[in-house]
């Protein structure tokens, strides 16, 4: 295994920026693969924070002993495919060659971090980051601050520097519905129960659309009263988790007049707890309806703008200009800061795959395989990329990332094992199931309010050239139904793939 970073950890060895955490509760976010681990690790929180969940990640590791057949420091610039060894050729930074019969990519959806597009970035002669690369440790107390993005990293991010920094200036593009997280501490009994209802945990993922704890309720907005609803909804607010998102009435995120009513709600909610009214409104999304993006949740983002030394910035209105040695024009002010922080997200989903030069049969570049957008096997194979296994791919089922990670990790290893035991040295999907599992993944997000809108779940991201065009990136048919077409690819002996 090859891994860019000095230790082990993937998203939560990088984005250490202060807030980071989880937004699915830790219990259902951790392995299920040994009961061994299950029964030595203590959560300490619902929603884990970053050094908990690294200090996780390091334990695993070493229980075991994965770091022997791990090379940290060792990023991968190129993967060349050789039709007469049936192998991968594998180039590193810094010079090093491997070579390989099987490449199996997980290098995660969201890695390939993103600066904005604004001129000047590099002329600031103050302190600045992303929040994917922060730097260890940084102190906000009174110095001026700027956060640029307030998306779910940002919405963390800026809860957290507004508690000790001198002055904090958001800049927001495009405002987000939060939901309230409603983290609490783990105690030794409530972990107890956890641990002996770990079972039941696993098996309620599985059942649901997104792998999560929380399903969707059977009833459509509609069908119930005006009081009926805003109670289910009030307690959905006050309950922890995305339960207000995966666990709302069925519809929300198709019926367009039932996603207009829960947006409404929220809305309602961010005036009550934002004291200006001014304020209140340039944090209500006015383009895209609740759950139609990424849910980021919070604790105590919106009391934030409550405070005399936060000050928020409507780019939409007045648009960055630059950035300068100083701080950061805009088209009616200039800012002078001494901390800038960027969190301006990721290339999501192909990302990590377009920053390796991976070329297939005949030398065909994956970037331009996929220029139109990508066409994959069930998020794990594509054609004419033999050998090439793909964990959490694009088109791959998402969700609760741990629960569906281990589910592809498992039909990865079975194809191996049926490849190895039969003597197999070139595995590929062909371009009919390729054709077929592609136009199926577009076909079952048809009618889903998200497809209309912009964000890395359609794979648009202003701050990547190209990246303009709207896609579909995510199977959206649920992961049960992802999961009962990949058993049926298994069970059919893999008929669908070449095999020789």
């Amino acid at each position: 295994m090859f891994e860019t970073g000095t230790g082990v950890g993937g998203t939560w060895y990088w984005n250490r920026y202060p807030g980071a955490r989880f937004n699915s509760e830790s219990w259902t976010y951790g392995y299920s693969f040994s009961q061994e681990l299950l029964d030595e690790w203590n959560w300490e929180e619902h929603f884990a924070g970053q050094p908990e969940t690294e200090r996780y990640l390091n334990y695993v590791a070493d229980k075991f002993d994965l770091r022997r057949d791990i090379r940290l420091k060792s990023r991968v610039t190129a993967a060349h495919y050789q039709e007469e060894t049936r192998s991968w050729d594998l180039t590193m930074e810094d010079g090093r060659r491997y070579r390989t019969r099987l490449l199996i990519t997980a290098a995660g959806v969201l890695s390939a971090a993103t600066m904005p597009r604004i001129a000047g970035v590099g002329t600031f002669l103050g302190q600045s980051c992303h929040t994917h690369y922060w730097p260890k440790p940084v102190s906000f107390q009174g110095k001026r601050v700027a956060v640029i993005g307030t998306g779910a990293t940002g919405v963390q991010t800026i809860t957290e520097v507004a508690k000790t920094a001198g002055h904090l200036t958001v800049f927001q593009r495009t405002p987000q519905c939060c939901a309230p997280l409603h983290n609490a501490k783990i105690g030794k009994d409530e972990m107890s129960r956890i641990r002996g209802n770990n079972p039941e945990i696993f098996a309620r993922c599985q059942e649901t659309y997104g792998c999560f704890i929380h399903a969707t309720d059977p009833r459509a907005t509609h069908e119930v009263t005006q009081e009926e609803r805003e109670a289910f909804w009030e307690k959905l607010c006050g309950a922890p988790g995305f339960g207000i998102w995966m666990g709302n009435f069925r519809g929300i995120l198709v019926d367009r007049a039932a996603n207009k009513l829960i947006s409404d709600f929220l809305a309602r909610k961010i005036r009550q707890r934002v004291k200006d009214p001014a304020v209140a409104e340039k944090l209500i999304p006015k383009n895209h309806g609740f759950g139609t993006r990424r849910v980021p949740l919070e604790s105590g983002f919106y009391e934030v703008y409550n405070q005399p030394d936060v000050k928020p910035v409507d780019i939409s209105e007045t648009p960055i200009d630059r950035i300068t040695p100083t701080g950061i024009k805009t088209s009616d002010c200039e800012y002078e800061f001494d901390l800038i922080v960027y969190a301006t997200g990721f290339d999501a989903i192909t990302g990590a795959f377009d920053r390796i030069d991976i070329r297939g049969v005949g030398g065909v570049s994956l970037k331009d395989k996929w220029r139109d957008g990508p066409q994959t096997f069930l998020g794990i194979l594509v054609d004419g990329f033999p050998n090439m296994l793909m964990v959490m791919g694009p088109h791959a089922g998402l969700g609760n990332f741990p629960r569906a990670l281990e589910y592809t990790a498992d039909w990865v290893t079975g194809l191996i094992r049926f490849a190895h035991g039969r003597a197999l040295t070139r595995v590929e999907a062909t371009a009919a199931s390729a054709v077929a599992w592609t136009e199926h993944v577009i076909e079952s997000s048809e009618g889903l309010l998200f497809t209309e809108v912009d964000s890395w779940m359609t794979g648009i991201s202003r701050n990547v050239d190209g990246k303009q065009v709207r896609r579909i990136m995510r199977y959206s048919g649920g992961h049960p139904a992802f999961r009962k077409r990949c058993d049926a690819v298994t069970a059919d002996g893999y008929r669908e793939l070449t095999l020789d």
